[in-house]
Protein backbone atom coordinates (compact mmCIF):
# COMPACT_ATOMS: atom_id res chain seq x y z
CA UNK A 1 0.00 0.00 0.00
CA UNK A 2 1.31 3.41 -1.23
CA UNK A 3 1.18 6.32 1.78
CA UNK A 4 -1.07 8.96 1.26
CA UNK A 5 1.35 12.24 0.42
CA UNK A 6 -1.47 14.22 0.63
CA UNK A 7 -1.57 13.80 4.56
CA UNK A 8 2.14 14.23 5.35
CA UNK A 9 2.79 12.49 8.96
CA UNK A 10 6.31 12.99 8.95
CA UNK A 11 5.90 16.55 8.13
CA UNK A 12 3.56 17.53 10.95
CA UNK A 13 5.96 15.72 13.72
CA UNK A 14 8.90 17.67 12.41
CA UNK A 15 6.90 20.90 12.82
CA UNK A 16 5.71 19.95 16.45
CA UNK A 17 9.24 19.07 16.83
CA UNK A 18 8.65 15.43 18.07
CA UNK A 19 11.30 12.82 17.74
CA UNK A 20 9.86 9.42 17.94
CA UNK A 21 12.65 7.08 17.95
CA UNK A 22 12.07 3.36 19.63
CA UNK A 23 12.18 3.41 23.69
CA UNK A 24 12.16 0.11 23.86
CA UNK A 25 10.97 -3.46 23.01
CA UNK A 26 8.24 -4.49 25.65
CA UNK A 27 5.89 -6.93 23.34
CA UNK A 28 6.08 -8.83 20.71
CA UNK A 29 2.87 -9.05 18.88
CA UNK A 30 2.23 -11.61 16.64
CA UNK A 31 -0.27 -11.92 13.57
CA UNK A 32 -0.96 -15.73 13.72
CA UNK A 33 -3.13 -15.55 10.49
CA UNK A 34 -5.81 -13.86 9.23
CA UNK A 35 -8.28 -16.32 8.90
CA UNK A 36 -11.12 -15.21 10.45
CA UNK A 37 -14.79 -16.46 11.70
CA UNK A 38 -16.11 -13.02 10.71
CA UNK A 39 -15.59 -10.24 8.81
CA UNK A 40 -15.87 -7.10 10.35
CA UNK A 41 -16.66 -3.69 8.50
CA UNK A 42 -13.48 -1.77 9.96
CA UNK A 43 -11.24 -4.65 9.70
CA UNK A 44 -7.97 -2.97 9.19
CA UNK A 45 -6.69 -6.85 8.74
CA UNK A 46 -9.40 -7.67 5.79
CA UNK A 47 -9.46 -10.74 7.72
CA UNK A 48 -12.24 -13.41 6.67
CA UNK A 49 -13.42 -17.36 6.52
CA UNK A 50 -12.12 -17.23 3.39
CA UNK A 51 -8.45 -16.25 3.67
CA UNK A 52 -5.68 -18.93 3.95
CA UNK A 53 -2.48 -17.14 5.42
CA UNK A 54 -1.06 -18.53 8.50
CA UNK A 55 2.15 -18.66 10.47
CA UNK A 56 3.55 -22.25 10.59
CA UNK A 57 5.22 -23.69 13.67
CA UNK A 58 8.75 -23.14 12.88
CA UNK A 59 8.24 -19.20 13.26
CA UNK A 60 5.96 -20.26 15.96
CA UNK A 61 9.26 -21.27 17.36
CA UNK A 62 11.16 -18.66 16.52
CA UNK A 63 9.08 -16.19 17.63
CA UNK A 64 9.41 -18.45 20.93
CA UNK A 65 13.35 -18.39 21.03
CA UNK A 66 12.98 -14.40 20.65
CA UNK A 67 11.20 -14.79 24.03
CA UNK A 68 13.20 -17.17 25.84
CA UNK A 69 16.43 -14.88 24.89
CA UNK A 70 15.47 -11.44 25.57
CA UNK A 71 13.95 -11.05 29.07
CA UNK A 72 13.30 -7.26 28.29
CA UNK A 73 10.25 -8.64 26.35
CA UNK A 74 7.93 -9.35 28.70
CA UNK A 75 4.85 -9.18 26.81
CA UNK A 76 3.02 -11.66 23.98
CA UNK A 77 0.27 -9.80 22.32
CA UNK A 78 -1.21 -12.90 19.95
CA UNK A 79 -3.38 -11.28 17.35
CA UNK A 80 -4.83 -12.63 13.68
CA UNK A 81 -7.67 -12.99 12.33
CA UNK A 82 -8.77 -14.94 14.97
CA UNK A 83 -5.73 -16.20 16.44
CA UNK A 84 -7.16 -19.45 17.78
CA UNK A 85 -7.85 -20.63 14.64
CA UNK A 86 -4.03 -21.28 13.72
CA UNK A 87 -3.26 -24.77 14.63
CA UNK A 88 -0.38 -23.79 16.60
CA UNK A 89 -2.27 -21.36 18.60
CA UNK A 90 -2.77 -23.48 22.17
CA UNK A 91 1.06 -24.57 21.80
CA UNK A 92 1.88 -21.29 21.15
CA UNK A 93 0.36 -20.03 24.53
CA UNK A 94 1.39 -22.47 26.76
CA UNK A 95 4.73 -22.44 25.57
CA UNK A 96 5.12 -18.35 26.36
CA UNK A 97 4.05 -19.54 29.89
CA UNK A 98 5.94 -21.67 30.47
CA UNK A 99 9.33 -19.19 30.22
CA UNK A 100 7.36 -16.78 32.08
CA UNK A 101 6.26 -13.87 29.45
CA UNK A 102 2.65 -12.30 30.01
CA UNK A 103 0.03 -13.68 27.21
CA UNK A 104 -2.47 -11.40 25.92
CA UNK A 105 -5.02 -12.81 23.66
CA UNK A 106 -7.17 -10.54 21.15
CA UNK A 107 -10.08 -12.99 20.86
CA UNK A 108 -13.29 -11.90 19.37
CA UNK A 109 -15.75 -13.72 21.27
CA UNK A 110 -17.94 -15.23 18.52
CA UNK A 111 -15.27 -17.59 17.68
CA UNK A 112 -16.02 -19.71 20.85
CA UNK A 113 -19.37 -20.91 19.23
CA UNK A 114 -18.49 -20.23 15.57
CA UNK A 115 -15.80 -22.85 16.09
CA UNK A 116 -13.46 -23.15 12.86
CA UNK A 117 -15.25 -22.14 9.45
CA UNK A 118 -13.28 -24.58 7.82
CA UNK A 119 -12.77 -27.37 9.64
CA UNK A 120 -15.84 -26.98 11.91
CA UNK A 121 -13.23 -27.62 14.72
CA UNK A 122 -14.89 -26.40 18.34
CA UNK A 123 -13.85 -23.86 20.43
CA UNK A 124 -15.73 -23.33 23.19
CA UNK A 125 -12.57 -24.85 25.51
CA UNK A 126 -11.25 -21.38 25.41
CA UNK A 127 -12.65 -19.91 28.15
CA UNK A 128 -11.21 -22.23 30.63
CA UNK A 129 -7.79 -22.77 28.51
CA UNK A 130 -7.02 -18.97 28.54
CA UNK A 131 -7.95 -19.45 32.76
CA UNK A 132 -5.45 -22.15 33.22
CA UNK A 133 -3.14 -20.29 31.18
CA UNK A 134 -3.98 -16.75 32.89
CA UNK A 135 -3.76 -15.29 29.81
CA UNK A 136 -5.00 -11.75 29.67
CA UNK A 137 -8.33 -11.34 27.02
CA UNK A 138 -8.95 -8.20 24.87
CA UNK A 139 -12.16 -8.76 23.26
CA UNK A 140 -13.77 -6.18 20.96
CA UNK A 141 -17.44 -5.05 21.95
CA UNK A 142 -18.31 -2.18 19.30
CA UNK A 143 -21.84 -1.68 21.78
CA UNK A 144 -23.53 -2.60 24.30
CA UNK A 145 -26.86 -3.07 21.98
CA UNK A 146 -27.17 -5.32 19.74
CA UNK A 147 -28.15 -3.41 16.87
CA UNK A 148 -24.71 -1.84 16.60
CA UNK A 149 -22.72 -4.73 17.31
CA UNK A 150 -24.48 -6.92 14.26
CA UNK A 151 -24.27 -3.80 12.69
CA UNK A 152 -20.69 -4.13 12.51
CA UNK A 153 -20.02 -7.28 13.00
CA UNK A 154 -23.11 -9.49 11.70
CA UNK A 155 -26.27 -10.67 12.67
CA UNK A 156 -26.27 -12.74 15.41
CA UNK A 157 -22.83 -11.27 16.72
CA UNK A 158 -23.93 -9.59 19.45
CA UNK A 159 -25.57 -12.22 21.31
CA UNK A 160 -22.84 -15.00 20.63
CA UNK A 161 -20.42 -11.77 22.12
CA UNK A 162 -22.22 -11.27 25.06
CA UNK A 163 -22.39 -15.19 26.37
CA UNK A 164 -18.89 -15.69 25.52
CA UNK A 165 -18.06 -12.97 28.13
CA UNK A 166 -20.71 -14.83 30.62
CA UNK A 167 -18.72 -17.91 30.09
CA UNK A 168 -15.14 -16.02 30.64
CA UNK A 169 -17.25 -14.34 34.12
CA UNK A 170 -17.52 -17.57 35.37
CA UNK A 171 -14.05 -18.78 34.94
CA UNK A 172 -13.19 -16.15 37.04
CA UNK A 173 -12.51 -13.06 33.84
CA UNK A 174 -12.84 -9.53 35.34
CA UNK A 175 -14.02 -10.38 38.87
CA UNK A 176 -13.16 -7.90 41.46
CA UNK A 177 -9.95 -9.83 43.39
CA UNK A 178 -9.57 -12.24 40.18
CA UNK A 179 -6.06 -11.76 38.61
CA UNK A 180 -7.76 -13.04 35.83
CA UNK A 181 -7.79 -9.93 33.40
CA UNK A 182 -10.74 -9.01 30.95
CA UNK A 183 -10.80 -5.87 28.48
CA UNK A 184 -12.95 -4.87 25.89
CA UNK A 185 -12.06 -2.68 23.21
CA UNK A 186 -14.31 -0.21 21.67
CA UNK A 187 -14.12 0.68 18.04
CA UNK A 188 -16.84 3.50 17.06
CA UNK A 189 -19.11 2.72 13.99
CA UNK A 190 -18.29 4.92 11.23
CA UNK A 191 -16.37 6.87 10.30
CA UNK A 192 -15.97 9.22 14.08
CA UNK A 193 -13.12 9.57 16.39
CA UNK A 194 -13.91 7.20 19.85
CA UNK A 195 -15.28 9.26 22.58
CA UNK A 196 -13.20 9.70 25.79
CA UNK A 197 -12.37 6.70 27.44
CA UNK A 198 -13.08 7.11 30.60
CA UNK A 199 -16.38 7.89 30.47
CA UNK A 200 -17.34 4.83 28.06
CA UNK A 201 -15.78 2.68 30.17
CA UNK A 202 -18.39 3.79 32.96
CA UNK A 203 -20.84 3.35 30.46
CA UNK A 204 -20.43 0.05 29.21
CA UNK A 205 -19.56 -1.06 32.71
CA UNK A 206 -23.17 -0.24 33.39
CA UNK A 207 -24.85 -1.12 31.06
CA UNK A 208 -23.65 -4.48 30.40
CA UNK A 209 -23.75 -5.56 34.81
CA UNK A 210 -27.09 -3.77 34.86
CA UNK A 211 -28.56 -5.86 31.67
CA UNK A 212 -26.30 -8.93 31.58
CA UNK A 213 -24.93 -9.33 34.75
CA UNK A 214 -21.29 -9.17 32.80
CA UNK A 215 -17.92 -7.73 34.41
CA UNK A 216 -14.80 -6.89 32.99
CA UNK A 217 -11.52 -5.00 33.35
CA UNK A 218 -11.15 -1.77 31.22
CA UNK A 219 -12.30 -0.49 27.59
CA UNK A 220 -9.73 0.36 25.35
CA UNK A 221 -11.13 2.93 22.82
CA UNK A 222 -9.35 2.10 19.23
CA UNK A 223 -9.70 4.72 16.25
CA UNK A 224 -10.41 3.31 13.33
CA UNK A 225 -7.46 3.09 10.94
CA UNK A 226 -7.88 4.50 7.66
CA UNK A 227 -6.17 1.27 5.42
CA UNK A 228 -7.95 -1.72 3.81
CA UNK A 229 -11.66 -2.76 4.19
CA UNK A 230 -12.41 0.46 6.21
CA UNK A 231 -10.44 2.85 3.52
CA UNK A 232 -12.73 0.95 1.12
CA UNK A 233 -15.66 1.83 2.77
CA UNK A 234 -14.97 5.31 2.87
CA UNK A 235 -14.04 5.55 -0.51
CA UNK A 236 -17.25 4.19 -1.17
CA UNK A 237 -19.39 6.43 0.70
CA UNK A 238 -17.41 9.69 -0.40
CA UNK A 239 -15.78 10.28 3.16
CA UNK A 240 -12.30 9.50 3.00
CA UNK A 241 -10.85 13.15 2.53
CA UNK A 242 -13.41 14.39 5.21
CA UNK A 243 -12.44 11.40 7.94
CA UNK A 244 -8.61 12.08 7.53
CA UNK A 245 -8.97 15.84 7.17
CA UNK A 246 -10.65 14.98 11.16
CA UNK A 247 -7.93 13.25 12.17
CA UNK A 248 -5.07 15.83 10.88
CA UNK A 249 -6.78 18.72 12.50
CA UNK A 250 -7.00 16.33 15.58
CA UNK A 251 -3.54 15.50 15.93
CA UNK A 252 -2.13 15.56 19.47
CA UNK A 253 1.50 15.84 20.18
CA UNK A 254 1.16 14.51 23.77
CA UNK A 255 -0.57 10.86 22.02
CA UNK A 256 2.16 11.05 19.49
CA UNK A 257 4.91 10.84 22.19
CA UNK A 258 3.02 8.29 23.74
CA UNK A 259 2.19 5.82 20.43
CA UNK A 260 2.78 2.24 20.70
CA UNK A 261 5.75 1.85 18.02
CA UNK A 262 8.16 2.68 20.35
CA UNK A 263 8.01 0.22 22.67
CA UNK A 264 5.96 -2.91 20.47
CA UNK A 265 7.43 -4.72 17.56
CA UNK A 266 4.99 -6.43 15.70
CA UNK A 267 5.34 -10.02 13.45
CA UNK A 268 3.89 -11.03 9.96
CA UNK A 269 2.29 -14.95 9.49
CA UNK A 270 5.46 -15.04 7.70
CA UNK A 271 7.94 -13.48 10.25
CA UNK A 272 8.37 -10.15 9.00
CA UNK A 273 9.18 -7.61 11.11
CA UNK A 274 7.16 -4.05 11.46
CA UNK A 275 6.72 -1.15 13.68
CA UNK A 276 3.22 -1.76 14.18
CA UNK A 277 0.33 -4.44 13.49
CA UNK A 278 -1.13 -1.23 11.26
CA UNK A 279 2.47 -0.68 9.25
CA UNK A 280 1.93 -4.92 9.07
CA UNK A 281 -1.21 -4.29 7.13
CA UNK A 282 0.30 -1.30 5.02
CA UNK A 283 2.81 -3.92 3.92
CA UNK A 284 5.41 -1.52 5.24
CA UNK A 285 8.30 -3.87 7.00
CA UNK A 286 11.25 -2.75 8.89
CA UNK A 287 14.14 -3.16 6.65
CA UNK A 288 18.24 -3.36 6.95
CA UNK A 289 18.86 -3.69 3.39
CA UNK A 290 16.75 -6.58 3.33
CA UNK A 291 13.28 -6.80 5.02
CA UNK A 292 14.04 -8.00 9.13
CA UNK A 293 12.40 -11.28 10.41
CA UNK A 294 12.27 -13.45 13.02
CA UNK A 295 15.01 -15.51 11.70
CA UNK A 296 17.54 -12.43 11.39
CA UNK A 297 16.11 -10.77 14.69
CA UNK A 298 18.60 -8.40 16.34
CA UNK A 299 17.59 -6.43 19.51
CA UNK A 300 20.13 -4.32 19.57
CA UNK A 301 19.81 -3.27 15.68
CA UNK A 302 16.09 -2.74 16.26
CA UNK A 303 16.71 -0.07 19.17
CA UNK A 304 18.29 1.70 16.54
CA UNK A 305 15.89 1.85 13.60
CA UNK A 306 14.24 4.50 12.64
CA UNK A 307 10.45 4.03 12.74
CA UNK A 308 8.62 3.97 9.16
CA UNK A 309 5.25 6.27 9.38
CA UNK A 310 2.62 7.39 6.97
CA UNK A 311 -0.55 9.20 6.72
CA UNK A 312 -2.68 6.12 8.71
CA UNK A 313 -0.50 7.35 11.32
CA UNK A 314 -3.31 10.22 12.17
CA UNK A 315 -5.26 7.66 13.73
CA UNK A 316 -3.28 6.94 16.48
CA UNK A 317 -2.52 10.45 17.08
CA UNK A 318 -6.63 12.17 17.21
CA UNK A 319 -7.42 13.50 20.29
CA UNK A 320 -6.68 11.10 23.09
CA UNK A 321 -4.39 8.76 20.94
CA UNK A 322 -5.19 5.23 19.49
CA UNK A 323 -3.03 2.16 20.39
CA UNK A 324 -3.58 -1.63 20.90
CA UNK A 325 -4.02 -0.52 24.98
CA UNK A 326 -6.75 2.27 24.14
CA UNK A 327 -6.16 5.93 24.48
CA UNK A 328 -2.59 6.85 24.86
CA UNK A 329 -2.89 10.33 26.98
Amino acid sequence: MQDDIRYPFVAVINRHGLKLDPLSIETLQVNVGKLCNQACQHCHVDASPYRTEEMDRKTVDQCLKILKDHDKIRNLDITGGAPELNPNFDYFVTEARKIGKHVMVRHNLTVTFDGHPKTKASKEYLPEFFARNQVEVISSLPYYQEYFTDKQRGKGAFRKSIESLKRLNVEGYGKEGSSLVLNLVYNPVGAFLPAAQAGLEAEFKRQLRQQFGIVFNRLYTITNMPIHRFKNQLEHLGAYEEYMTKLVNAFNPAAAEGIMCRSLLSVGYDGKLYDCDFNQMAEMPIRNGEPMTVFNFDFDRLMKRRIFFASHCFGCTAGAGSSCGGATT
